[in-house]
């Protein structure tokens, strides 16, 4: 088994770590909230008091953050950044929702420094990360991928060679703007099925015997028919996904239906439900419908 350093205890972050100690791996985790690790030391992980003390002498590093600015300053910020505790010849793992460009600039960072870069965002949710039935989308070198084999499938049901540096970020992005576009639809149409007097719970169940409901909208529609938005994905964290897949192409008129989602996702905020589940962007559309702002 390998020694194994997770930085990032959030949501998602807390649950890999937790895999990794149930597959047998010696694990040490690390959190800017240090209280969020008490459950993983009590499974026998150890506890880092900053990134690059958690990377040392760790053959893997896997991160899962917020954003670009968060991930760079946990690999690269003066004293305390991952990178510096990292040997030569051992891997990072970026498993946060980032940006091409940013991924391909660790990775040339991480190169210098003799560490090999290997991104692996995910794509689920909680239940699947506890069950360890995530769907890897690694980006890097073939090689760093075989080795990081076992590691990533304690964590993943499906792991998939996108192709290099970036690859996996661009995927991760495309499929967070599948699935918000879908929660934007849905969002403006509940609702209007409720204006027309219509049952919403009974027109889901007959919209789910047609071959245009995915199956991830059991999900998005019953959250919003059932008012249930404790946040598993933020509206924020949907938003943030969406600019950056703006950004990949530096122009957003390439891309407008994207462009008309973010908006949606950013009145939402404005609206002050940032920090509701991406379905509560449905009340945004409930309150349009009663004259409010």
């Amino acid at each position: 088994m390998s020694r194994i350093s997770v930085l990032g205890l959030g949501a998602m972050g807390s649950r890999m770590a937790a895999r990794l100690l149930q597959a047998g791996h010696d694990v040490t985790v690390w959190n800017r909230s240090p209280e969020a690790a008490a459950p993983l030391v009590a499974q026998g992980a150890r506890q880092a008091a900053t990134p690059r003390e958690a990377a040392t002498g760790a053959a893997f590093v896997l991160a899962m953050l917020r954003d670009d600015e968060a991930s760079r300053s946990v690999w690269l910020e003066g004293e305390t950044g991952a990178l510096g505790g990292m040997a030569a010849g051992s891997t990072a793992l970026e498993s946060s929702t980032l940006t091409p460009a940013w991924v391909r600039e660790l990775g040339a960072t991480a190169m210098a420094r003799g560490v090999a870069l290997l991104e692996a965002p995910v794509s689920g949710s909680r239940p699947q990360a506890e069950a360890g039935q995530l769907v890897v989308l690694a980006g890097g070198e073939a090689g760093v991928l075989a080795r990081a084999m076992p590691v990533l499938g304690a964590i993943g049901g499906a792991v998939h060679h996108a192709g290099p540096l970036g690859a996996g970020a661009v995927l991760k992005l495309v499929t967070n703007a599948l699935l918000g576009i879908q929660v934007a639809a849905y969002a403006e149409l509940i609702p209007l099925i409720e204006r027309q007097g219509m049952d919403p719970g009974a027109a889901v169940r007959i919209l789910s015997q047609t071959s245009v409901f995915a199956p991830v909208a059991h999900y998005l529609a019953g959250s919003m028919v059932a008012g249930q938005f404790a946040p598993q994905f933020p509206v924020a964290l949907i938003e943030k996904d969406f600019g950056y897949l703006l950004a990949c192409d530096g122009a957003a008129e390439k891309l407008p239906a994207s462009a008309a989602v973010r908006d949606v996702f950013r009145r939402a905020i404005e609206a002050g439900l940032g920090e509701l589940n991406m379905t509560g962007a449905v009340q945004l559309h409930r309150r349009w419908a009663r004259g409010e702002a």
